[in-house]
């Protein structure tokens, strides 16, 4: 058996053509998925990028693992102390191991792990090609030890391999040579001025007023696809373009990728897996351009499985799943056994049979750049906020995602026997992961403790002065008044 899993940084499922963008980003994914079980309702456990990935190599929710953020204490696996064996517990129970133990070369072409110092997630891989550039890769440096590998090794069988590409995530740095395949096509019809000036009504990292998160207030005009603000219906188009843009790099290159196996005639017996760490706000929430709540458009991902002998062209799976559900469900379909202590739940007999069992409910988490748990059931998303990282969230807010998809109008106040149901969901999470862990610790509550979400931490003085430097004096004093109170 070979696999061929495609990783893409940032990837949003409703920008690409085969979940219904207008766009033509993705040609050579559509044309995959028209061969494919595609997974229309598909979230990480815990974003964004570190314990993302955490989550879905240890089939284990952040919970679980102690990983919730990229700093802190809590960007860290809890230390198994005295009980520790030889091997930990991600070399013995991680989604590599068990992919090596059906017999599977596991095989890593990406930066991830320095860029984070993500260290453990390595564990179980037979070969990791690290790019280099830690996470700031364009696909042609990827692809460029991705077809060598292949040409000296797809005819080989049994194999893994994780190819992790970067292209959509900010800052958008497709060569400027490449153009802008979207010049003169319109973005989609939910941008409206109305839209924007409420975003600039408002402040935070990642805002309409301070996209780029820098300390250096130049810093943007070393990538010429983003505007340096986010005040005009043009700025917008530049940035979704540039988010676009890279998706469509991106794709042009896997179809090298996928042209490698045709070459080497095994494309016809390779699963081809295309999915995400996480997704990304383009505007919802007032998030521009980054991964920063625990919300549809940061949490949700695409799954796109390509199974030969299993899967069939126009199969559409919309159960409620977490991503690490299909990570189990993979390890069960090549003849393995999904470890005792995952939270991964395999779904192989409903992969197989088209049935449509799903989870009734999902928790997401986020403590990277707010602290945040939702409830996603139903038609509903339910964010209860803890720590907003500088924004300015309720502390409870419901969106109806079939009347309302990109979360712009707050139903909590309007629906509170939806609120009070999603409440009871997470209590009961909380209490079944208390239950199960192997601490008595809740990481969310370390990353509380030692000053809130990482990347917010001690920025509330340089966020102002941007805001002063905009002219945005409102929503400056608002913050300064936050900051003075607190």
């Amino acid at each position: 058996m070979r696999v061929l899993y495609i990783d893409v940084d940032s990837l949003r499922p409703d920008h690409l053509g085969c979940y219904g963008y207008h766009r033509n980003t993705s040609p050579t994914i559509d044309a995959i998925a028209q061969e494919s079980r595609r997974f229309t309702n598909v979230y990480v456990s815990d974003a964004p990028c570190l314990p993302s990935r955490t989550a879905l190599w240890s089939g284990r929710n952040g919970f679980h693992t102690g990983v919730v953020g990229h700093g802190g204490t809590a960007s860290q696996p809890f230390i198994e102390g005295t009980d520790r064996d030889f091997a930990d517990v991600f070399r013995q129970t991680g989604w590599m191991s068990a992919l090596r133990n059906t017999g599977l070369k596991t095989v890593a072409i990406s930066s991830f792990a320095e860029r984070h110092s993500a260290w453990h997630w390595y564990a179980g891989y037979n070969e990791i090609y690290n790019t280099g550039k830690g996470g700031m890769e364009t696909a042609d440096d990827i692809n460029t030890i991705a077809l060598d590998w292949l040409q000296h090794n797809a005819n080989d069988d049994n194999w893994f391999l994780h190819i992790n590409y970067w292209d959509p995530h900010t800052p958008y740095r497709t060569p400027e040579a490449y153009g802008n395949p979207f010049k003169d096509e319109p973005i989609a019809d939910w941008y409206t001025q109305e839209m924007l000036d409420k975003c600039l009504s408002s402040y935070g990292p990642h805002s309409a007023l301070e996209p780029h998160h820098h300390t250096d207030l130049d810093a943007w005009e070393h990538y010429p696809r983003l505007p340096q603000w986010i005040d005009t219906m043009d700025a917008v188009k530049q940035w979704v373009d540039g988010y676009d843009i890279g998706v469509r790099y991106m794709d042009d290159h896997l179809a090298a990728v996928i042209q490698a196996l045709k070459d080497a005639d095994v494309y016809d017996e390779t699963v081809i897996i295309i999915s995400a760490d996480h997704g990304e706000n383009l505007g919802e929430l007032n998030v521009w351009g980054d991964h920063q709540t625990a919300d549809q458009f940061t949490s949700r991902v695409p799954l796109i499985v390509r199974f030969p002998g299993i899967t069939k062209g126009g199969d559409v799976d919309d159960g409620l799943r977490y991503q690490f559900d299909w990570a189990a469900t993979l390890i069960e379909l090549l003849g393995g056994e999904v470890p005792d202590n995952w939270d991964g739940q395999s779904f192989v007999s409903v992969f197989k049979q088209q049935e449509t069992d799903e989870r009734p409910y999902l928790v997401i988490s986020q403590n990277a750049w707010s602290c945040q748990r939702s409830i996603r059931f139903e038609h509903y998303l339910c964010i209860r906020t803890y720590n907003d990282g500088l924004k300015e969230f309720p502390e409870v807010m419901l969106f109806d995602l079939d009347a309302d998809p990109y979360e712009q109008v707050n139903i909590a106040d309007e629906k509170p026997k939806i609120v009070a149901q999603a409440m009871v969901y997470l209590a009961d999470w909380q209490a079944e992961m208390m239950k199960t862990s192997t601490t008595n610790i809740d990481p969310m509550m370390t990353v509380l403790r030692e000053g809130g979400p990482f990347h917010t931490r001690g920025i509330a003085e340089d966020l102002i002065e941007r805001l002063e430097v905009m002219g945005a004096h409102q929503q400056a004093n608002r913050l300064r008044m936050r900051v003075a109170g607190e």
